[in-house]
């Protein structure tokens, strides 16, 4: 389940926007905004809190502190329900549409009196939106896009929140007597980016508490089936979850049963009949006399069908069977194998911590190096100067060696202009330890301009990495247009690293954009992106995200000696 943190989140920033609808305040709205952001990113539990430690956190004041504790304490917020009801129900579903906002919303609704996704994509099939100012033909066709993702995303939830729900009843069905083992699996144990339901395993002699236990448990909203061998319910976030029981002796045919995918599966199934045996989620059986030849591990079940194991995160039917028949399969990226985030930053620009907080939660990470890369002066709304990035490097420098073995690379996040320069000339760029180059704006440049825009970049000989390559948003924002295969050729001609960008909105590369840019010999970087100390934790998304595209430690420049790093990060530069 969400943490308090982000429920107050998402309610501060729908008040913002429904600030924004209701022609309210500008600088209302965007004080909101920025409370909605800096408790998100709050390490501690607000729920502890009180009045005077909710002031605490950056842009919390009195007022919003106080509704804070109104919905801790109530589950509402007055105002929030006030302003939902001043704005029609259809204006609010409008404004789910990833590329509308909600000024647009409101004017549809007032002029054209659409109330509904529905009535959206007809009226613009009819092309009912033609004389209708603000609405031309290209934002016609981001709206339509809008519809799509979001009909695309249905009732899929994003990977962290399904991970949030599922440990916590991980955590409640373990603690029930009688559990032997308890996990989660299907597309979440393979780390899909976006999750349809939740199947929960047990190992247990008796399926009947564990059954009840999990109707019973508070998150659970809905019964939607209770029997013996499957029990299926939802939360009160909407979320499915799907539980099943099997004896302990079928823990591990069972978990290679319900991880999935069904296309791997088919072909486990298939090497299974031409062996003469039969594969369920109860164990791998000799067809003919139903004797069991495996089932407790999973292990056990690829050693008989003649397989190495396979993780969970490869197993969709893109060659992982052939490659583990061919003795091909890799060994792939772990979250123990990073040895240090190169994308990060503070509330010198637009983070949430300070300096040493960020560095002192690294190093409880136990990272052998971090590098700290703030937004540079192009990006106009972080105020970056000069002086304070030299700044900033000193204070860096000072520290260096004071938080236990992790050593201190001082870089920075340039924005790539339209163009594909970026935000300062060479001789000011050679002082930096690393540079991470990201598209920030211009992302509706043609394919062919947008290709030069990431070509100049990645030959620029002080970017090193480029950051959430495609700046695409999970179900919000499709990615840019380029020849992908034309940069990521750049890339590993030029020695740039492209950025797996770990935060769950992002997961950009995605996995299929990875193994493409594999093949090209492309280096890779697994960072957070981190605004804030929790998003430091999100690094599990981002080497999912890494293993379903198949890299390896190799493949990845963080997982390397500081050494090596630095050699890499050179660029066959001078020293």
């Amino acid at each position: 389940m969400a943490r308090p943190n982000e429920e107050v989140e998402a309610l501060l920033q729908e008040y913002a926007d429904l600030v924004a609808i209701t022609g309210g305040d500008a600088f209302k709205a965007r004080a909101y905004e920025k409370a909605a952001r800096a408790i998100g990113g709050h390490p501690a539990d607000i729920s502890r809190l009180d009045a005077n430690g909710l002031k605490e956190i950056p842009n919390v004041g009195r007022s919003i502190a106080e509704k804070v504790i109104e919905y801790l304490r109530t589950g509402t917020m007055a105002v929030v329900e006030e302003r939902r009801a001043k704005i029609p129900a259809g204006v609010r579903e409008l404004i789910t549409i990833p590329t509308l906002g909600p000024k647009k919303a409101l004017r549809l609704y007032e002029d054209l009196h659409i109330s509904s996704v529905d009535e959206l994509a007809a009226a613009i099939e009819a092309d009912a939106l033609a004389d209708l100012k603000g609405f031309g033909e290209k934002t016609q066709e981001k709206i339509l896009h809008g519809i799509r993702l979001l009909r695309q995303a249905g009732d899929r939830i994003p990977v962290h929140l399904a991970l949030d729900t599922a440990e916590d009843i991980v955590a409640e069905l373990s603690a029930v007597t009688g559990c032997e083992r308890c996990t989660y699996v299907g597309s979440l144990r393979r780390m899909r980016e976006t999750i349809g339901d939740i199947d929960i395993l047990v190992a247990a002699n008796r399926s009947g508490p564990f059954m009840d236990a999990l109707v019973s448990l508070p998150s659970t909203s809905e019964v939607i089936a209770h029997g013996e061998k499957k029990t299926s319910v939802r939360t009160h976030k909407g979320v499915q979850v799907d539980l099943r029981v099997l004896p302990p002796s079928s823990w591990g045919a069972g978990l290679q049963y319900f991880t999935g995918s069904k296309g791997h599966n088919i072909r486990t199934r298939t090497i299974a009949v031409r062996q003469g045996l039969k594969l369920s989620e109860y164990g791998l059986f000799d067809a003919g006399s139903g004797e069991s030849l495996a089932s407790r591990t999973e292990e056990e079940v690829y050693d008989r069908l003649g397989l190495p194991w396979i993780p969970p995160t490869l197993r969709e039917d893109r060659g992982e069977i052939e490659a583990a028949l061919h003795g091909e399969l890799p060994e792939v990226l772990t979250e123990r194998d990073i040895r240090g985030d190169l994308h990060t930053h503070t509330d010198l620009t637009d983070g949430l911590a300070p300096l040493e907080t960020m560095l002192e939660a690294a190093a409880a990470r136990g990272y052998a190096y971090y590098a700290v890369t703030d937004h540079a002066p192009h990006l106009y709304m972080q105020r970056m100067t000069d002086e304070k990035v030299l700044a900033q490097r000193e204070q860096l420098r000072q520290l260096d060696g004071t938080l236990g073995r992790m050593r201190l690379l001082h870089g920075t996040e340039l924005n790539i202009g339209p163009d594909g320069d970026v935000d300062w000339p060479d001789d000011f760029l050679a002082g930096f330890d690393l540079c991470v180059a990201s598209l920030h704006s211009h992302f509706d440049l043609d394919r062919e301009a947008m290709t030069r825009r990431l070509l100049r970049a990645c030959e620029n000989p002080y970017v090193n990495v480029i950051g959430h390559p495609t700046t695409r948003l999970i179900g919000r924002r499709r990615g840019v247009d380029a020849d992908w295969d034309e940069v990521f050729a750049a890339c590993a001609r030029n020695g740039t690293a492209l950025e797996v960008n770990a935060q769950p909105d992002r997961l950009d590369l995605r996995d299929e954009d990875i193994s493409r840019a594999r093949q090209h010999g492309v280096k890779f970087a697994v960072n957070t992106d981190a605004h804030s100390v929790p998003h430091l934790g999100q690094l599990r998304y981002g080497v999912g995200t890494a293993q379903r595209g198949w890299l390896t430690k190799e493949d990845v420049i963080n997982t390397w000696p500081l050494t090596r790093l630095r050699r890499f990060l050179r660029k066959g530069r001078r020293a």
